[in-house]
């Protein structure tokens, strides 16, 4: 009887130790000092993660403004290229180089060929 006895007292102590050892590893501060030491060690890749996706953000910005504004400049050179090859009175000529800041009298498309 008495090795069951010591057996059960045993049983208990190990039960209430492991508890204890379990409540101990859960507790929030062991826990936030679980989640400040992955910050740590995570941090310094992040922040150089983030600094090249800016860098890769910056090259394409300036990459996607050069492609619109040469498609624009394109677009408004066909339109004005067909403005002025339109026959016009002089006034409406005048007023096609004013609006369009070109040069008067216009030269004829014929002087300057067009070649893409």
């Amino acid at each position: 009887m008495e090795e069951q006895e010591m057996q059960l007292k045993g049983k208990k102590v190990t039960d209430k130790f492991t508890e204890s050892v379990y409540v101990l590893a859960n507790e929030p501060s062991v826990a936030l000092y679980r989640l400040q030491e992955h910050v740590r060690r995570s941090l310094p890749e992040l922040a150089q993660h983030k600094a090249d996706m800016q860098r890769w953000e910056e090259q394409s910005q300036g990459a996607i403004y050069t492609v619109e504004y040469a498609c624009r400049s394109a677009t408004q050179l066909l339109h004005t290229v067909s403005l002025l090859a339109r026959p016009r009175t002089e006034e409406e000529q005048v007023r096609v180089c004013a609006f369009s800041r070109l040069p008067w009298p216009p030269h004829s498309p014929r002087e300057f060929p067009l070649t893409f």
